[in-house]
């Protein structure tokens, strides 16, 4: 039977995060709904956000330069370009999975991250400018605990591309099991939690000025901008849920051939997994209170431990 080209492959990667991204945050705002005993909004209801959004009047503060308007646009595909680097339906690496390694793909978020921040600061409105000095400046604490995780995981497999990781938990659960492994990737999750707006300061979807910092941002955008922005948000979610998932935790599901079935096939196993790590996530989110603001470099420092403790276990434990 004939297989896909690589190229279609690739593009699919790109279109299950795009078209899947609202539906996780759907799904995961249904579930937390749910955990709280409400009936809350329907799993589809981001893609009818989005549809509304993009049928509205874009309106742009005065004194604002081009960033502003090219931000939200910069940004989205910035997070799309992400996965043609990391294994979203395939444990083969496409044509490009090699143009970038896994921490490249870390580099390309924080600029995407980076331009919104700038783009919000220059509005001149308070509230944005307020979250966007804040996420600038834990983005200084957080980014580099997240370059040390990939560094971490490059010393242990050999190599930083995510496929060659992928493969190498692949190999055999002692790959899984061993602590340096574990440990970096419990502190890849910790700096998700974070960078999805989940535990620390902020509801991640309120506007509390005590602890808004990613809804902040987005205070000035209105119409389609502020559609690619909220779209731009779900897909980084998404990507770091599939770089977690593909890459360090369970890599597998995956086509591992081009056929059509088993391509088509990967798309339901790869968002039925990030599906069950957004439970998780909802079910951590809901049983801790949020944390006051400056806690959140105690919490980021936790998981600088952790990296830390992988290194030593790494060189010292045998890990």
């Amino acid at each position: 039977m004939t297989g896909l080209p690589l190229p279609v492959i690739q593009g699919l990667q790109v279109l299950t995060v795009a078209g899947g991204a609202p539906g996780l945050s759907g799904f995961i705002a249904w579930f937390e709904a749910r955990l709280q005993g409400r009936r809350g909004p329907r799993i589809a209801q981001p893609y009818f956000d989005l549809f509304k959004l993009f049928g509205k009047e874009t309106l742009a503060p005065t004194g604002a330069g081009p960033i502003f308007r090219l931000a939200p646009v910069i940004a989205l595909a910035c997070y799309l370009t992400v996965p043609m680097l990391i294994p979203v339906l395939t444990s083969y690496p496409l044509p490009l999975g090699y143009m970038g390694d896994i921490l490249g793909g870390g580099l390309i978020l924080a600029f995407a991250s980076f331009l919104v921040a700038a783009a919000a600061a220059e509005t001149g409105d308070s509230y944005a400018q307020l979250a966007s000095s804040r996420a600038k400046t834990f983005a200084a604490i957080t980014e580099p605990v997240m370059l040390l995780v990939f560094f971490t995981v490059a010393l242990i497999t050999s190599t930083d591309l995510p496929y060659a990781i992928g493969a190498t938990v692949r190999s055999g659960p002692d790959q899984i099991v061993r602590p340096a492994h574990l440990l970096a990737s419990a502190a890849l999750f910790m700096v998700i939690i974070y960078d999805t707006a989940r535990i620390p300061v902020e509801t991640h979807t309120g506007t509390i000025e005590f602890g808004m910092i990613e809804t902040g941002r987005a205070f000035e955008y209105s119409g389609p901008d502020l559609a690619l922005l909220h779209w731009g948000s779900a897909a980084k979610q998404l990507v770091l849920y599939v770089i977690l998932i593909n890459a360090f935790v369970a890599p597998w599901g995956l086509a591992s051939d081009t056929s059509a079935i088993a391509v088509l096939a990967a798309i339901p196993a790869v968002l039925g997994k990030v599906a069950v790590l957004g439970c998780v996530v909802a079910v951590l989110d809901n049983s801790y209170a949020k944390l006051r603001l400056f806690k959140i470099t105690e919490f980021v420092s936790a998981a600088l431990l952790l990296i830390v403790l992988a290194v030593f276990s790494l060189y010292l434990g045998g890990g």
